[in-house]
């Protein structure tokens, strides 16, 4: 089913990937895909339309509705992931090139993120449904019960365009195992990489019906957020979007999950080892040019370390390298479009007005005249009621905020309307995880940055509703269902492997 580009600089696709088949779109609007680095063109796609919408939802629905994949062991449907998992780590550097090219992340961090991110989330859901409960007995009070997990249905999964391939990957993973079938709607920012993804799951033996992908705008992704036809709706993205996804759900009562923004605070005690937690934060601050929603953009310092901690902020964040996304040597490319470039320019200017500084960056580049490029920039002298502090800039620039004790900065850290990540450095372990306990975050960490995908990961507050990842995020696109059995009833034993296992949808 691969599409072959028409030329080298330039992927062209003219069809629209519905059910697993290449088939012509109803309209003839494309999208172009510009590079971030060179500001040229560098592919088209189809935008989909309503009737694009209502093709793919209709094919979904027969296919869950009709189809095998929902009756088919779970078995023989990890057996397929694990041939779509396969066919990622087959072609990770070119799904890695791929994405950098789209939106300018870092090839050294994309090959990670973009590509053996996506590998291990497949492989952890995998292990995750190994051992999930699909069926299980219970005494129950009155009557022995047996408590069942069935698919949700028919699954609108909308991904954002700074990760495409690690967020399809947590969508798509526990929707396939589940039996769902699955509408992707990739960013117009980033669709080139959903062909590659399409011609993988071909590949591995995805039956036709159960994968349809649709670049569209937000106009078009409303549409299909508010399908009659969509049982689950599981979206990343911005908190404005998610609010209008959410209202627009509602008058179908579908079921959603939310993972939206964060402003996350790293801690930084007074006993901390700095010279580490310093290097660590580069990576966790302005990974993937601070275009991540778990970036830790609010650094609090005690201030009897201010100037010091200002100090190794400084050199650090002034020695990463900026430039060419697909350079190997490149830890900070451009920012994906020349909106978010302005935006970041116009935050840090707020951030001046406000009263903070800029302790390096600040500017664009003097060395990339071409390309959406801001320095990575640190904000010093910042008070967390400025906006800067506040809102979620998506970008190279980070604030630090002194703190005056440990209250203090468990105060700051809590007042926000986030609440996704974050992270403490301190001497003490246990002391580590004390703090963690009374910040009110999703995910944390202690003297380390990362996520788990055999752990919950989601938001408090403005951050999201529901979670990705783990038995939990598996159980967002299944449904409980209670079966009374009559008084006496003895399951047999042992258990039918079908059942065992949720066999049947």
């Amino acid at each position: 089913m691969a599409e072959n580009p028409t030329s080298p600089e330039v992927r062209e696709h003219d069809r629209l990937v519905i059910g697993g088949v290449l088939v012509a779109p109803a309209g003839d609007e494309t999208i172009e895909v510009v590079s971030p680095h060179t500001e040229q063109v560098i592919g088209r796609v189809p935008h989909a339309s309503r009737a694009d919408v209502d093709h793919a939802v209709a094919v979904a629905r027969q296919a869950f509705d009709e189809g095998p994949w929902p009756r088919t062991g779970l078995e023989e449907r990890l057996a397929v992931c694990e041939r779509i998992k396969d066919g990622i780590a087959a072609r990770a550097e070119e799904i890695a090139r791929c994405i950098s090219s789209e939106n300018g992340s870092p090839f050294s961090w994309s090959i990670l993120a973009q590509a053996y991110g996506p590998m291990m989330i497949w492989d952890a859901a995998i292990a995750t449904a190994r051992g999930f409960a699909f069926e299980e007995h219970r005494a129950g009070v009155l009557n022995p019960l047996l408590v069942r997990r069935e698919p949700v249905g028919v699954v609108a999964a909308v991904v954002p365009w700074n990760v495409p391939q690690f967020v399809a990957a947590a969508k798509l993973a526990p929707a396939l195992i589940a039996g769902c079938t699955v509408i992707l709607k990739p960013s117009p920012e980033t669709p080139l990489d959903s062909y590659i993804l399409a011609e993988i799951c071909a590949a591995a033996g995805l039956p036709e019906g159960v994968l349809s992908i649709l670049p569209a705008d937000r106009e078009v992704s409303e549409y299909l957020v508010g399908h009659p036809g969509i049982d689950k709706i599981s979206f990343t993205g911005s908190v404005p979007a998610g609010r209008r996804i959410m209202e627009v759900a509602s008058r179908n009562l579908t079921r959603i999950t939310l993972e939206l923004g964060g402003k996350s605070a790293a801690i930084l005690l007074p006993d901390a080892d700095l010279g580490a937690a310093v290097d660590n934060l580069m990576g966790s601050a302005y990974m993937n040019n601070g275009q991540a929603c778990v970036a830790q953009t609010r650094i609090l310092a005690p201030r009897a370390q201010y100037d010091e901690i200002a100090d190794r902020l400084v050199a650090a964040v002034g020695a990463l390298v900026v430039g060419d996304p697909l350079d190997a040597a490149t830890q900070v490319g451009p920012l994906v479009a020349r909106r978010q470039q302005q935006r970041n320019l116009d935050y840090i200017r707020l951030g001046q007005e406000e009263g903070a500084k800029v302790l390096t960056g600040g500017c664009v580049p003097a060395a990339q005249p071409t390309g959406w490029y801001v320095e990575p920039t640190l904000l010093g002298g910042v008070d967390n009621r400025m906006r800067v502090a506040r809102e979620e800039i998506f970008g190279p620039v980070v604030c630090l905020i002194p703190y005056e004790d440990e209250a203090d900065a468990l105060r700051i850290a809590n007042d926000s309307d986030y609440g996704l990540s974050g992270s403490v450095w301190c001497g003490d372990v246990e002391h580590g995880i004390d703090i963690a306990r009374q910040v009110r975050t999703g995910t944390y960490s202690v003297n380390t940055f990362g996520l788990d995908f055999l752990g919950p990961f989601g938001g408090f507050k403005n951050s999201g509703i529901g979670r990705e990842f783990g038995p939990e995020g598996l159980a967002s696109f299944l449904e409980d269902k209670t079966i009374h059995l009559p008084q006496g009833y003895v399951p047999p034993q042992p258990p039918s492997p079908e059942r065992e296992t949720g066999g049947e949808g």
